[in-house]
């Protein structure tokens, strides 16, 4: 079902790079905006993932680097049958993750290094699990579409307003369709963003929770980032907000538009709903990962109890 989604994503972002070379530059604008329309959905298919995880500066870890986070995401694959993703790791001090990949043979999952100071293994996993469950139900082609096709149409919008369009004839383009090209086309992007339903945040919740075993783990770890996102700027999500969905919890300070698109749903709601699922597998206690829980850090432990410091075992 994401790649009907994505194929009609796709289509839905060719016309409108049409409509903004007509507005910019009458047929000759929309006849080069349909080529670089082109090339931009074969490259948003093939290469995104790789251009979404530059964006943000991701660094690759190999199995020699960061060995405990590997063999995690390495047991979790394991556990939802898929096959291990590429793991990278984002400099910043803002605790966060996404994932990343047209399919799961080629997928990554990025995390923070705030992220790793900020929870401790249990959380770190309910984290890692509700990525690979993105991975797993196919969301991952569309997030990444998605956000770089619209960063790219709010650039070419951008561009042609500093640039003064002209038309057909030479002539400067009409001021009020300059004005409704800088205003609509970035806002129209991420319309056709919210395309992608915040229904998909619960189900990889849901099936994160199945993949690590507690649901209160992921609980308290949305909890914990929440908190780290409203202390802690993530520059480079700052820079690129389209981007933002991708995101396990919404990355943006909220200071600036971009924060109004959102297609993350609340927080709050998300933890409510797996405290629900929680008590529905008897308090949280399902199929435990094959590695042991660290004793320290902020959150539930193993028996859904909160408690510990404040610091996880990776700082």
């Amino acid at each position: 079902m994401n790649y009907v989604k994505t194929s009609i994503l796709l289509a839905g972002m060719t016309a409108l790079f049409m409509a903004v070379g007509g507005a910019l530059g009458g047929q000759g604008g929309m006849l080069v905006a349909l080529l670089v329309a082109v090339a931009m959905n074969f490259w948003a298919w093939w290469g995104s993932d790789k251009a979404v995880l530059r964006m943000h500066g991701a660094q690759p870890i190999l199995p020699g680097d960061a060995q405990e986070l590997y063999e995690m995401v390495d047991i979790l694959s394991k556990n939802a049958g898929l096959p291990t993703p590429k793991v990278y790791l984002i400099n910043s001090d803002q605790p966060n993750a996404f994932a990343t990949g047209r399919n799961p043979e080629n997928a990554a999952v990025a995390v923070t290094t705030g992220l790793l100071r900020t929870l401790n293994k249990e959380e770190l996993a309910g984290v890692v699990a509700h990525e690979l469950a993105h991975i797993q139900n196919r969301d991952t082609l569309i997030m990444t579409v998605a956000a770089t096709i619209a960063g790219a149409v709010s650039m070419i919008a951008r561009f042609g307003s500093m640039m003064g369009g002209r038309n057909a004839d030479g002539q400067r383009a009409s001021p009020v369709a300059m004005l409704l090209t800088v205003i609509l086309a970035p806002l129209a992007a991420m319309i056709i963003q919210m395309f992608i339903s915040r229904t998909r945040e619960y189900a990889a919740d849901k099936r994160g929770a199945e993949i690590c075993g507690n649901p209160l783990w992921l609980a308290s770890a949305l909890q914990g980032i929440s908190r780290g996102v409203a202390q802690r700027p993530l520059i480079s999500a700052e820079n690129d907000p389209a981007t933002a969905p991708m995101f396990i919890v919404n990355p943006l300070s909220g200071q600036r538009m971009d924060n109004l698109f959102s297609t993350l749903p609340k927080t709050e709601n998300r933890i409510a709903e797996l405290e629900k699922l929680a008590a529905a597998m008897g308090g949280g206690r399902g199929a435990s990962p094959r590695f042991s829980p660290a004793p320290q850090g902020r959150g539930r432990s193993s028996d859904g109890s909160f408690g510990g410091s404040s610091r996880g075992p990776w700082g």
